[in-house]
């Protein structure tokens, strides 16, 4: 909205003539005003407080209610939020589907989370899947990655790629994780990075092949971001032994960092940009100093120190630049 002092000012300047001030303070008078994110806002925090809540009321009420109650309940929402996306549901296309309503989306997303709910239910209940944990988290996965094609859904995406990460860790290392409460292990390790370069290479398909273009983005952050954690964890020594030696660690990081940040240039995001250049200074900075030889005592400590003052100036001026660097300048 423009200011009416500011309009008064242009006026007091002979810059804007009074009959189109005065059209420009009716039409700001008169415009109708958006609450569509407001809206979505509302929607999505009323979904999360819904869902957390009939939470909070089964635990308090479980011996009144009764157990058969709750998963019939559970069943018939999760049924009707389905049903109701369903029917709503724009066909399928390759490109970004145009919806009619948000509401669609957010009952999805309120199916999902109820399935959620009735998967836990029934493991901490009953104790369905039993020590099939695998089972447990690749069924919301392939779900979940369904249900965002056919709906054309990122938030599910979402869900359904960190479903699907849970699966791998699980399948990889089910006695670590949950007798052991271990994460740190090699073989985790390893299959995270393997996994975050397959969804970052999806991304990049999906881009470049216009393939769900739009779902990319998630794709690229989630995968990038897997592999790029897990490797620079692993080239620290934080796992028992690394699945990788350090010097191939440090090629790989460089070479995503600098993909990372070739593609943000080309699609112009600030997100990429800084995922590429926090991971590329961590791993040089490691590189930095784990070349330097500390024998030499008090020239390597200025070394040091002249390499942080000089890193800290040159990331200043990198990001004070971001804009031009990214073509939006």
């Amino acid at each position: 909205m423009i200011p009416d002092q500011l309009l008064t000012d242009l006026q007091n300047a002979e810059l804007l003539p009074a009959a189109q001030a005065a059209a420009i303070r009716e039409d700001e008078r008169t415009r109708p005003f958006s609450l569509h994110y407001e809206l979505r806002a509302a929607l999505y925090l009323g979904i999360t407080l819904l869902t957390g809540g009939l939470g909070v009321l089964l635990y308090q009420h479980l011996s009144e209610i009764g157990h058969g109650v709750i998963i019939g309940s559970m069943v018939l929402l999760m049924a009707a939020s389905f049903g109701y996306a369903t029917r709503h549901r724009q066909p399928f296309t390759w490109g970004q589907a145009r919806p009619v309503s948000f509401v669609p989306d957010y009952i999805l997303l309120l199916g999902c989370l109820l399935f959620l709910a009735l998967e836990t239910y029934l493991q901490v209940q009953y104790n369905f899947f039993g020590s099939r944990y695998g089972l447990v988290t690749i069924l919301p996965a392939a779900l979940f990655l369904a249900l965002a094609y056919g709906f054309d859904h990122r938030g599910v995406l979402a869900m359904g790629l960190t479903a699907l990460a849970s699966w791998v860790g699980v399948s990889i290392a089910p006695l670590s994780a949950f007798t052991e409460n271990s994460f740190l292990s090699s073989r985790l390790g390893g299959a995270a990075v393997l996994l975050g370069l397959l969804l970052a290479g999806v991304g990049f398909y999906s881009d470049f092949a216009d393939r769900k273009r739009h779902f990319a983005f998630t794709y690229i952050s989630l995968g990038a971001n897997l592999a790029l954690l897990a490797a620079t964890v692993s080239l620290f020594d934080f796992y028992l032994s690394s699945f990788l030696p350090n010097a191939l660690l440090v090629l790989l990081i460089l070479a995503l960092s600098a993909g990372l940040v070739w593609y943000a240039r080309l699609r112009r995001s600030y997100l990429f940009l800084l995922m590429g250049a926090v991971y590329g200074y961590i791993t040089v900075t490691y590189l930095f100093f784990h070349l330097l030889d500390f024998n030499d005592g008090e020239a390597a400590i200025m070394l040091g120190l002249f390499y942080f003052m000089g890193s800290a100036v040159a990331v200043i001026l990198f990001f004070v630049n971001a804009k031009k660097f990214l073509r939006l300048a």
